[in-house]
Order: structure tokens, then C-alpha cells, then sequence
């Protein structure tokens, strides 16, 4: 039987875990070799350590707000959409989670929007992963 997600705020689950970055509780949410596929970076990160590393990044100060809107799950999927502010600017865009048999989450697809917004979050999220992740999925940090 699937749970009941009626009463809970859109995205709450997701951001429990995401809270926990740098922690083994978020090494423990997914399988061994998950793969993040965002708008802000050149291709995949692949494996908890990469994964990981970008939610540390991501969660100190790069976000001014950001507030789920809408959660819809279907079967081992999980669409979230979100919006708020970083740099001051309006921020938007969706979060798709799947999760395995078991309920690991085996990959995450995080798209932004708009494109300025985009462009300025992977500039400052390459300043932050320079030498944490291969430099050949960063955007270009002069």
C-alpha cells in the first residue's frame, strides 16, 4: 500500500534527506552508485561521494528560499516542483526522484529555471566543486 502524502508538505520526505548531506543518513537513502543529472552541470555525477558533494555545496548559502510546490508520486517516481530565490532572483524549476525496489533512490534529475539563473548557479557551484568533482562536469569558473 502506498503512503499517504496527502496530509505532508509537498517535498518534505525528499528535503529530510537532503538536510542530512554529509552524513551517512544520506549515503543511507541511496543505492551505491546513484546518478544526478542537473541543469547546472556538463553531464552526471555518479556515486554517493559525488552526489553527496553537491548537496553540501548546494545547501550553505546558495539558495536565498526555496519552498516545494507540488509532489506527485507515481510508482517508484517522485516529481517535486519547487521555486524561491537565489542571488536574489527568482528560481524555479523540478526535482524527479527514482527509487529502486527497495525504496533507495537510484537517480535524481534536478532542472532550473530561467537560463540567467542557471548560468549564474553553475558558475558559483563550480567555485565551490573545483577539485571535489571531475572539473570537466563544471560549468566555467573564471
Amino acid at each position: 500500500m502506498a503512503a499517504d502524502t496527502s496530509k505532508r508538505e509537498p517535498g518534505s520526505g525528499w528535503r529530510a534527506i537532503a538536510q542530512t548531506s554529509g552524513t551517512r543518513a544520506f549515503d543511507a537513502a541511496f543505492t551505491t552508485n546513484p546518478v544526478l543529472e542537473t541543469s547546472v552541470l556538463n553531464g552526471p555525477l555518479v556515486g554517493t561521494a559525488a552526489v553527496d558533494a553537491f548537496f553540501v555545496a548546494t545547501a550553505h548559502g546558495m539558495y536565498d528560499s526555496l519552498r516545494f510546490t507540488t509532489e506527485t508520486n507515481d510508482g517508484r517516481k517522485t516529481y517535486l516542483e519547487w521555486e524561491g530565490k537565489v542571488f536574489g532572483v527568482d528560481v524555479g524549476g523540478a526535482t524527479i526522484l527514482t527509487r529502486d525496489a527497495t525504496g533507495l533512490i537510484e537517480s535524481i534529475r534536478l532542472y532550473h529555471r530561467p537560463l540567467l539563473v542557471v548560468l549564474k548557479f553553475s558558475k558559483e557551484l563550480a567555485r565551490r566543486l573545483q577539485g571535489k568533482i571531475d572539473s570537466n562536469l563544471l560549468g566555467e569558473s573564471e
